[in-house]
């Protein structure tokens, strides 16, 4: 079944997650801000997205800043800094 005729509360939070990505990638950003941008995701979509923003990244120029409490999606960065309690500790 199509999602286009479908109202945003008739979506599931992973499907919500990927359109609002979708919406902040159509205007080609350069600069991307993503806030535990695989939070609602399974690990297969994740990981695509992880790869989709690495290649953006690398082949757009694309900067992205990402926060997330998962250090497998941290690692797709190139720069990782540490916070604890607002404060930068690494």
């Amino acid at each position: 079944m199509g999602k286009k005729d479908l109202f945003p509360a008739q979506l599931s939070g992973g499907q919500q997650q990927l359109v609002g990505i979708a919406r902040a990638l159509i205007a080609k950003p350069q600069l991307l801000l993503a806030d535990e941008p695989t939070g609602n995701l399974n690990s297969k979509q994740g990981e695509e997205i992880m790869r989709t923003f690495t290649m953006l990244n690398e082949e757009e120029g694309m900067t992205i800043v990402q926060v997330t409490h998962s250090e497998k999606n941290a690692a797709y960065g190139n720069r990782i800094i540490h916070l604890l309690d607002g404060m930068i500790v690494k």
